[in-house]
């Protein structure tokens, strides 16, 4: 019985022949191994299974007795993606990283976030640093969505040659806009991506082969509405054929409306139910759109789920660490005027180093 090492899934097709007085034979077998010590851009708490068919044909020549074997791989796994959970009916809990960290993005994934977003339109990060913390997801079977730093063919392109599982485009105003962004996730004639599948990342640098049949199944595409025309025109992008998700934008929102930073606004929160409203007016699995947002500290995450959203977006990595490091230092300039750090209460030191 074949065994189908690593080697032969780094070569990925590999063609011997056998000796010429060998008895001539036609035959096919399947193996399977699973691979639990390899990681892939598509990793969401799922098994990974690598492939190998082989057969063995006769040469058509009569005066050639050899045989060729042909060794075709490819990976198939269980169906724990995030579009998958979404209409499994599951709510769906991130955080999004600009500090561009793997080792934060490590503890991110460790920590039991569904997902986490790699923002490349607010991180100081690009293609390259955004790189090393989808591998630092990826070895903790967590989804990783790139927020772009633009809508446009050339980032998208970019952005899923590095495997994400989900790709979000800012500033959509308009069904328009959304059908581009769907149109730059998708390769010809659906779209305009550029193909390199081949080798990069995305199909696992070619070792998977089914990556061309399944891409439009895995990839989450989320559109965000954030401006006074993306509300009144939410319902139209949720409409869009492959848009998965609308991803609320509360912050610029309130810029867009005139009331920067002040998203608690009663007209910025009005303005957000109405696109709300819209979207949730749609069905997903018919067509529609998942409604997405990121919670804020009047709007919480259980006011969001509340209210239908089935993606949440808690937390930034960077104020999380702010957020801490703001409370340690008051912590320890509070203990100086008061002589003791009684204040920590009994459990301080078992605490401190995990807080």
């Amino acid at each position: 019985m074949a065994t189908l090492t690593h080697a032969a899934a780094a070569a990925a097709i590999a063609i011997t022949a056998s000796s010429p007085l060998a008895k001539p034979i036609s035959s096919s077998r399947t193996t399977t191994n699973p691979l639990s010590h390899l990681s892939f851009p598509f990793s969401p708490s799922k098994t990974l299974n690598l492939t190998a068919k082989t057969t063995s044909i006769k040469s058509s020549s009569s005066s050639d007795l050899s045989t060729t074997t042909v060794t075709t791989t490819s990976i198939s796994s269980s169906p724990q993606t995030l579009k998958s959970r979404l209409h499994n009916g599951d709510t769906l809990y991130g955080l999004f990283l600009l500090s561009f960290s793997p080792t934060l993005a490590e503890i991110a994934g460790l920590s039991g976030y569904d997902f986490v977003v790699v923002d490349m339109e607010h991180g100081p990060g690009g293609i390259s640093e955004a790189l090393s913390c989808l591998r630092a997801l990826a070895a903790t079977q967590t989804p990783a969505i790139l927020r772009l730093p633009e809508s446009s063919p050339t980032w998208a392109k970019k952005a899923l040659d590095l495997g994400p599982q989900g790709i979000m485009f800012p500033m959509i105003d308009s069904s328009k806009e959304a059908e581009k962004a769907v149109s730059y996730c998708r390769f010809p004639p659906a779209g305009v991506r550029g193909s390199a599948h081949t080798v990069v990342r995305a199909s696992s640098y070619g070792i998977d082969e089914g990556y061309l049949s399944n891409y439009e199944d895995q990839l989450l595409i989320m559109c965000q509405v954030e401006t006074e025309e993306g509300v009144k025109r939410a319902e139209e992008i949720a409409a869009v054929a492959s848009v998965d998700c609308v991803q609320m934008g509360p912050l610029d929102l309130s810029a867009s409306l005139g009331y920067l930073w002040d998203p608690g606004n009663k007209k910025v929160r009005n303005a957000l139910k109405v696109a709300e409203k819209a979207v949730l007016g749609t069905d997903p699995l018919v067509g529609g759109a998942y409604l997405a947002g990121f919670a804020m500290p009047h709007d919480g995450p259980q006011d969001l789920r509340t209210r239908g959203y089935h993606m949440v977006s808690g937390s930034v990595d960077v104020g999380l660490f702010r957020s801490a490091a703001v409370e340690d230092v008051r912590r320890f300039q509070a203990s100086l005027i008061n002589g003791s750090d009684e204040e920590r209460g009994d459990d301080a030191d078992e605490k401190y180093w995990s807080e």
